[in-house]
């Protein structure tokens, strides 16, 4: 690791969690060029609609994340 990087990280770290969770998301946004376009914000927003009807209407079931990474490391065989 570059030396920099490795002052960088060591500096952050010191950050309290709230302070590292707000940098973080940050950083994830500058990576992703798209978060900007308000088509896929839209298309999000109707999803998000979707399925909490589908929880309203008790069509589906919500589970915890601790359920749902479980069920997704069986499925992928971890």
């Amino acid at each position: 690791m570059h030396a920099n990087l490795e002052m960088l990280e060591s500096e952050v770290l010191k950050l309290a969690p709230s302070e590292r969770s707000h940098l973080l998301q940050r950083l994830i946004a500058s990576l992703d060029p798209i978060d900007d376009d308000p088509t896929i914000d839209a298309a999000w927003e109707l999803e998000a609609d979707r399925r909490e009807a589908e929880t309203a209407a008790g069509t589906v079931v919500a589970v915890s994340s601790d359920e749902a990474l479980q069920r997704l490391r069986s499925r992928l065989g971890r």
